[in-house]
């Protein structure tokens, strides 16, 4: 499935690898989970959990991509970068006219 298949899905999960105050700054998408990329490793089991596709973004798409290699090493099977945040919240709208 390709993350635009995912999307139109309307089920993932997303998980938001920016610092708590680049979200504060910046602005977030409603309904994600913060799971700074530092954070990843030691929280990989939550992650790990999760029964649905897992989108993963953060500002430009390069954290998140790293967090995808992690994850997917680790296990994780239905993983998505949705790169930089602003673009994933657009295509969220324009795909589910939600948020």
């Amino acid at each position: 499935m390709s993350l635009s298949e995912v999307i139109k899905s309307g089920n993932y999960a997303l998980i938001d690898v920016r610092e708590p105050m680049e979200m504060e700054m910046d602005g977030n998408i409603e309904g994600a989970k913060n799971i700074p990329l530092g954070e990843v490793e030691d929280r990989q089991e939550e992650i790990l959990s999760i029964d649905k596709p897992v989108i993963l973004f953060c500002r430009s798409g390069n954290r998140s991509g790293k967090a995808l290699e992690y994850l997917t090493s680790q296990g994780l099977k239905d993983g998505y970068n949705g790169g930089g945040w602003a673009e994933l919240k657009a295509n969220l709208e324009a795909n589910q006219g939600t948020f």
